[in-house]
């Protein structure tokens, strides 16, 4: 037998038991896995056109829950400790004078602990996007997915149960807890982003994240509503205290409980998520372009289609598979020279900074008034009571109006436009639309009645989720090729949330400047105004560098990635993209669309929408395909490309397996050889795939007929 050769690309894999037979990739047949493809880099191709093209179904909305969930648990925890500031102070600072660990402040947080409760959350939260960043990019998604959403259940757990004493203060296990949570939370960002981003169609990629990204606004809702519920349970234990500082021995006791309620019941969404997150299955771009792993890959297409967990496949072929085929995968594998190769090019870093700074200054503004909703509740009379029952009972109200009325359409206004208008659109025109109504805000504030501020407000954290708060979180998961782009999504949610505790470090101090320390309603809050026109230049710079960002609308996550463009894929496994790159238009027929449509001649640099190629499909005829070919093409474009098509291409042809390959050649002398899964199969015939013809040289034959893309069909 003759000696196997370790360049050669692996041959077709054995039929799997479940695979389906008489389907196509221009009719979605979603367990054809393509085995009989040999050339790893056209069975790649071909596999991930099969989630950027598949109509939305079950399989989505689960992917949507599955992340949505946890996004729902770090919003919940992140804007709880708002709601139950008024109620620590009471338990921790009531007594008028220090006893038992208990720092006496008469029933009010101070400052500079409230700060640090605040700020703790994002400190562990940038520690943990820019960790799990890196982390999901070297072992995984799915494998760093459930532990972090681990860490937030058991730091919440242990908020809640943390209490005072002479030995060690509650300030301090409350600040450790909530940093370890935030580790949690951060880890929770850039996983969930683009976990959903290569699960999800290009058509819907931006809507499906979009409503990842709406729970946080449900979590806000949600924790309004739980302490709402938890102040009525205790109203007769509240309504008796004028205030704080009168707070007695009972209403102490319901406020301990109520708090460690508010915070507790985040974790019981928490362990259903859990569930969930260690049953998805790995995402097939990180198996294909990560672990160079074809087969598994493949499996985890099934999978993710049937909603299982895992796939089945042959892991004698897998591991064979694996150690050939991945080293003519032409995906460039993850390395610090290539991480810095690839950020050297200022196309790249371009990228990075466009969507690090845009976050940094968006979070500037949104948690500088997102985590101090009560000062702004109370400036706008929602955030007062004659009794500690109706400020808690206010401040709850308020809550739930100002997110219902602002934040969840807004979060739900950017689902339904931001795969219609784009991504780059809203966020500029978001920055520049908050950039004038923070300056209305401002300078206007004074006099201004509390029904307009009201209302200004609420169309604030309208245009905040409608725009940037969205779509900073989208395009960081979309614009970087796959092995960095979890550490890129990390690494620009982490410059937000450095934002966000600048903020808190700045807001509070600036807010209260001048204010009597027995102030009431908006007298502690003299210096608002000041505040709102700092977030205004700050808008503004997040306007500018906005416009550094690229539109990744309507094209897959390997375009995004500068593959080249080939004639698998260019722009027709998924992408909705049409013409060249800089002019985009949405195709409501992307992707694989039956046979005799007219598609859009593309070319280089040039783009004409009157002139039309037919889109032959599987049912043509090679022989057909082939003569309509040599009469449609000029003669000047084939002596063009005849000169250009001698010195090769850039095109991955379809490689045939060795007729001398055998069984002995595949398993080493002695090894047992598995039984097959199925019976053989006989090799696809011509309607078991796409046609190409090889353009340039001399007029097509039948011979010049392959297996390969519907996209190289078209004239470039």
């Amino acid at each position: 037998m003759p000696d196997y050769d370790d360049d050669m690309l692996p041959p077709p894999a054995t039929p799997l038991q479940d695979r389906t037979n008489g389907g196509n990739n221009a009719f979605h047949n979603f367990f054809n896995d393509f085995s009989h493809i040999s050339d790893p880099n056209l069975r790649r191709r071909l596999a991930l056109s099969e989630i950027d093209k598949v109509p939305f179904g079950a399989y989505h909305v689960r992917a949507v829950l599955v992340a949505g969930v946890g996004f729902f648990l770090d919003s919940y925890d992140i804007f709880a400790i708002n709601l139950v500031t008024a109620l620590l102070g009471v338990v921790f600072w009531g007594d008028p004078n220090p006893q038992n660990g208990f720092s006496g402040n008469n029933g009010y947080l101070p400052d500079p602990v409230n700060q640090a409760f605040k700020a703790s959350t994002s400190a562990g939260i940038v520690i943990g996007m820019v960790v799990f960043g890196w982390l999901a990019d070297g072992f995984g998604r799915r494998r760093m997915y459930g532990v972090e959403l681990g860490i937030i259940i058991l730091a919440t757990l242990c908020c809640c149960l943390i209490s005072s004493s002479p030995a060690m203060g509650s300030t301090g296990l409350l600040i450790f807890w909530r940093i370890i949570m935030g580790i949690g939370i951060g880890g929770d960002y850039p996983l969930s982003s683009v976990i959903t981003s290569e699960f999800s169609p290009t058509r819907w990629r931006g809507a499906m994240v979009a409503a990842v990204f709406s729970m946080q606004g449900l979590g806000q809702l949600v924790a309004a509503i739980v302490a709402l519920i938890t102040t009525v349970a205790f109203k007769e234990s509240f309504i008796g205290a004028a205030n704080e500082s009168k707070c007695g021995y009972e209403c102490r006791l319901a406020a301990d409980r109520a708090w460690r309620i508010i915070i507790g019941v985040g974790a019981v969404p928490a362990c259903i998520a859990l569930y969930y997150r260690i049953t998805i299955p790995e995402t097939p771009r990180y198996t294909f372009d990560i672990e160079h792993d074809v087969e598994k890959a493949d499996a985890d297409i099934k999978a993710y289609v049937a909603s299982k967990s895992k796939g089945s496949f042959d892991v004698v072929h897998q591991v064979r598979t694996k150690r050939i085929a991945g080293r003519h995968l032409n995906v460039p594998r993850a390395s610090w020279s290539d991480l810095v190769a690839f950020f050297r090019i200022w196309a790249n870093f371009k990228m990075l900074l466009g969507t690090t700074l845009s976050w940094f200054f968006l979070d500037l503004a949104f948690y500088g008034l997102g985590l101090n909703n009560t000062v702004v509740l109370q400036a706008i009379g929602y955030g007062t009571g004659d009794t500690l029952y109706k400020k808690l009972h206010n401040q709850a109200v308020g809550m739930i109006i100002l997110t219902c009325a602002g934040s969840l359409p807004g979060y739900w206004t950017a689902i339904f436009t931001i795969d219609t208008f784009g991504r780059k659109p809203l966020q500029v025109i978001g920055f520049f639309l908050l950039t004038i109504l923070f300056c209305i805000l401002g300078f206007a504030y004074k006099s201004l009645t509390r029904g307009a501020l009201l209302a200004l407000y609420i169309i604030g954290q309208f245009l905040f989720n409608a725009g940037p708060n969205t779509t900073t979180f989208i395009v960081p998961g979309e614009c970087f090729p796959t092995r960095y782009r979890s550490t890129g999504h990390g690494i620009s949610a982490a410059m937000g949330k450095i934002g966000a505790i600048i903020a808190q470090c700045i807001s509070i101090p600036l807010v209260r400047k001048g204010s009597a320390e027995d102030c009431k309603g908006a007298e502690c809050s003299p210096n608002l105004h000041r505040l709102l026109q700092l977030f205004a230049l700050f808008m503004l710079f997040g306007t500018l560098v906005s416009l550094l960002i690229p539109e990744t609308k309507g094209m897959t996550l390997e375009e995004l990635s500068g593959e080249p463009r080939t004639s698998y894929n260019a722009g027709c496994n998924g992408s909705i993209s049409l013409g060249s790159p800089k002019l985009r238009a949405w195709n409501p027929f992307h992707g694989g669309q039956p046979a005799g449509f007219s598609y859009p001649r593309s070319r280089p640099g040039h783009f004409s929408k009157h002139r039309k190629s037919d889109r032959v499909g599987i049912m043509t005829s090679p022989e057909l395909m082939a003569e309509t070919s040599r009469l449609r093409r000029p003669r000047f474009w084939r002596r063009h490309r005849k000169a250009k098509s001698s010195n090769g291409t850039n095109e991955i042809a379809l490689s045939t397996r060795s007729s001398g390959t055998t069984d002995d050649d595949i398993f080493p002398a002695g090894a047992p050889v598995p039984a097959p899964m199925s019976p053989p199969q006989p090799p696809p015939s011509w309607g078991a795939g796409w046609g190409r013809i090889d353009r340039g040289g001399p007029p097509p034959l039948l011979n010049s007929v392959q297996l390969q893309d519907v996209g190289s069909l078209l004239t470039k």
